[in-house]
């Protein structure tokens, strides 16, 4: 049987990232044919010619790659069937037509929240340590501890709710456990046997899981229903001394209200974010320079040196592809619409 063709378009940079000398072995020893190009391109106008010419079945790449054309030969004999895409959001490269028309497309999917729910661990313990605001006061203003006037948290036999119940949130479990905490989860849809096998308590609405709880992580998906589903009630009736994160999306918070509610409670809420309603974050932001606020720039995901997880991803999916099966984790439509 022929071996099916694939064209891996990569910077140098990006293939010693997603393609350390071990993943690529394994790339290597698939029952592939492999092609190779080195982006960037001098221009992007014979994009379309370089995969038909290269007879690639299927395409992988990352950030550099240039968006394929809209009218770009899928399926059949010698059209392409499946884009392994390295990185997060495939509406950088895939038009929603060739979706429509058959393409398999893939992206870094569930091999990031590890990393996203190790960040998510950082921003808990940095905003109950105040640690955002500490570094910038000693390092700008010269500042040092108040005595009894600084007031900082300690995560360990708090208790910690969870908006949202995927696959970063089942990650961020066993690491929040060393800390003898008590979690509990609101996401209607995720069966009680996944609670129980985590060891995590289902919240019976939204507003119990943030009135009950010292620390809110929102991790909940975005859609339609779900915007600005964290309301101004919600984040005042988290108690005193409590803190709210968001690693999720940032449209599920009204971020209009976050800010008010971050002023009004200086002192007894801190906030970290790694999210944002509108990004990058615009520098006039009244989200920058609360004392209160730790903030990241949309860091939370694979780290440099975890990039290659997502390779470990696309590598067994290509196994599907080779033996003609339905790559796992397809981008649909429904995704593909609801993606930032």
């Amino acid at each position: 049987m022929k071996k099916p063709t694939l064209l891996i378009a990569l910077t140098e940079s990006e293939e010693n990232d997603f393609l350390p000398p071990k993943i690529k072995a394994q790339l290597e020893a698939l029952p592939i044919q492999l092609k190779w190009l080195r982006l960037p391109l001098e221009s992007s106008e014979g994009w379309r010619q370089i995969i038909e010419e290269s007879g690639a079945e299927a395409l992988m790449a990352a950030w550099a790659c240039p968006r394929l054309p809209d009218d770009l030969p899928i399926g059949g004999e010698s059209g392409l069937k499946y884009v392994a895409y390295l990185a997060g959001s495939v509406k950088k490269l895939v038009p929603r037509e060739l979706i429509e028309r058959g393409l398999q497309v893939t992206n870094w999917g569930s091999s990031i929240s590890r990393t996203i729910s190790e960040c998510g661990l950082l921003l808990i313990l940095s905003a109950m340590r105040r640690a955002s605001y500490w570094s910038v006061a000693m390092h700008r203003d010269g500042a040092w501890k108040d005595g009894l006037k600084t007031t900082t948290q300690s995560l360990f036999e708090k208790r910690v709710g969870i908006h949202g119940f995927g696959q970063i949130s089942q990650q961020l479990i066993p690491l929040l456990k060393p800390f003898d905490v008590e979690i509990s989860a609101y996401s209607p849809s995720v069966p009680d046997e996944i609670y129980n096998h985590l060891g995590v308590q289902r919240s019976p609405s939204l507003e119990a899981l943030f009135a009950e709880n010292d620390i809110i992580v929102e991790l909940a998906p975005y859609h339609a229903k779900n915007h600005h589903i964290v309301t101004e009630a919600l984040l005042r009736s988290i108690p005193a001394g409590g803190t709210f994160i968001n690693i999720g999306r940032g449209a599920v918070v009204d971020e209009a209200a976050m800010i008010q509610v971050a002023r009004d409670r200086v002192d007894d809420l801190q906030i970290g974010l790694d999210v944002y309603e509108k990004e990058p974050l615009v520098e006039d932001s009244p989200l920058r320079g609360l004392p209160n606020v730790a903030l990241l720039p949309h860091i939370a995901g694979p780290t440099k040196d975890r990039r290659c997880d997502s390779t470990r991803l696309a590598i067994q999916n290509l196994q599907h592809f080779a033996r003609n099966e339905a790559v796992a984790d397809a981008i649909t439509i429904d995704i593909y619409d609801r993606a930032t």
